[in-house]
């Protein structure tokens, strides 16, 4: 004769643990899924940084190109020029208005900076891995295949500042996302005329 079970014999039944392979599989589970919770928001977060960085350096070569060929166009002369390597910079006047500007390059700092008399000095970029100019005497002309600048040197091939009318800059900048140099922007290039120059 068989007797029925009692109810506690039931609850045992089902309030029984898990098994050591069950633990493992769901720890593996878990482990995966932590995992790859981490990693894409690490990307993601990485990704999110860099967007940020290449807006934040096509927003200052803007304001920097505006305010260089803004400083530049309104100038009538360049009266002098440093290409050494600690600190290269680039003096013009604007005799009309009887005001200096010069632009700074700064390596150790990575800044590019523009100074006018009588106004504080204005860092432009900050980031700045190279930072270059070229003195040219007058506007490019185009040839059948590219543009043809003619160097401002006098007839001994020195550089001579008195002969510059067009002024051609590049840079270079880059960012940072833990201290690794991440992000680099392309070279920008400009060439910027002194209009206010007399001939």
């Amino acid at each position: 004769m068989r007797l029925p079970r009692s109810r506690s014999a039931f609850a045992h039944g089902r309030n029984r643990g898990l098994t050591l392979v069950e633990v493992m599989v769901s720890l593996g589970l878990a482990t995966a899924l932590i995992g790859l919770v981490t990693t894409s928001s690490l990307y993601g977060s990485r990704c999110f940084a860099a967007l940020g960085n290449y807006e934040d350096l096509d927003a200052k070569s803007r304001y920097a190109l505006d305010a260089e060929t803004r400083a530049i166009r309104q100038s009538t002369a360049v009266v002098a020029f440093s290409t050494n390597s600690t600190s290269p910079s680039l003096t013009l006047t604007n005799a009309n208005r009887g005001q200096t500007v010069q632009l700074t390059y700064n390596p150790t700092a990575r800044t590019v900076s523009l100074q006018m008399t009588g106004q504080p000095t204005i860092t432009l970029l900050t980031g700045c891995d190279a930072w270059n100019f070229a003195l040219f005497q007058r506007t490019p002309t185009f040839t059948s295949t590219n543009f043809l600048f003619i160097p401002a040197t006098n007839s001994s091939g020195v550089l001579d500042p008195t002969l510059c009318k067009l002024i051609s800059m590049s840079w270079k900048c880059s960012r940072t996302i833990l201290n690794q140099k991440v992000n680099t922007e392309n070279v920008q290039t400009a060439q910027v005329v002194l209009r206010n120059k007399v001939n």
